[in-house]
């Protein structure tokens, strides 16, 4: 009888040892399929930029902004790239407008309308700064129909108090369409922007 107890001990170890094996397993293949997804779509929007200031001498051709709305708010998604060495320069957390909310964790909609207070993606020209209800901020020029309106919408970078500084699990606040980001990141990009002798491009992707 002890021998039976033991044996079915046994069995149960073994199953729940299984089981977590298999959960492990599971966590790194959505890691790795999660990782993967990001670099797609950070290869494909480097690659856009790259293309879009190869032929245009208004534009910086040695770094650029990109901004993945794909991943969750909570995580840096703002990323400053060297184009020339394809490095990268530096992160932060970066708000979403919130008109681009579904109700839906990791689902978001895009809008280039008018008081949507949505995002719109695709490719800005960061333009010149000026003084207003968070301080200095630059005004971004829409380069594509998904953001034709952006100047007119008043969709600008700029920083904001209450805006956290390092990664969290829940979502950070949320902007008017803008992108928003925390005040000492924002420094750092303002001393990149105001020493470019050209415009910088900005690109917000999905």
């Amino acid at each position: 009888m002890n021998k039976f107890i033991a044996f079915i001990i046994l069995i149960g170890i073994c199953l729940i040892a299984f089981k977590v094996s298999q959960n492990n397993i599971s966590k790194t293949h959505r890691t790795e399929n999660t990782a993967a997804s990001d670099s797609a779509r950070y290869n494909n929007a480097f690659d856009r930029v790259k293309n879009l200031v190869k032929n245009n001498k208004n534009y910086n051709k040695e770094l650029a902004f990109l901004l993945d709305m794909k991943r969750p708010s909570g995580r840096n998604r703002f990323f400053v790239v060297d184009l020339r060495n394809n490095q990268l320069l530096d992160q932060g957390l970066v708000a979403h407008g919130s008109g681009s909310e579904t109700g839906q964790t990791g689902q978001l909609k895009f809008s280039n309308k008018d008081s949507s207070y949505a995002t719109s993606l695709g490719l800005y020209a960061i333009g010149v700064s000026y003084n207003g209800r968070f301080g200095k901020a630059y005004r971004l020029f829409g380069l594509e129909d998904s953001n034709s309106n952006a100047y007119d919408r008043n969709i600008v970078l700029h920083k904001y108090d209450n805006m956290p500084y390092d990664e969290q699990v829940a979502p950070i606040c949320l902007s008017q369409g803008c992108p928003m980001v925390n005040v000492k990141f924002y420094e750092r990009l303002q001393r990149i922007i105001d020493t470019s002798q050209k415009q910088i491009i900005l690109s917000i992707y999905y």
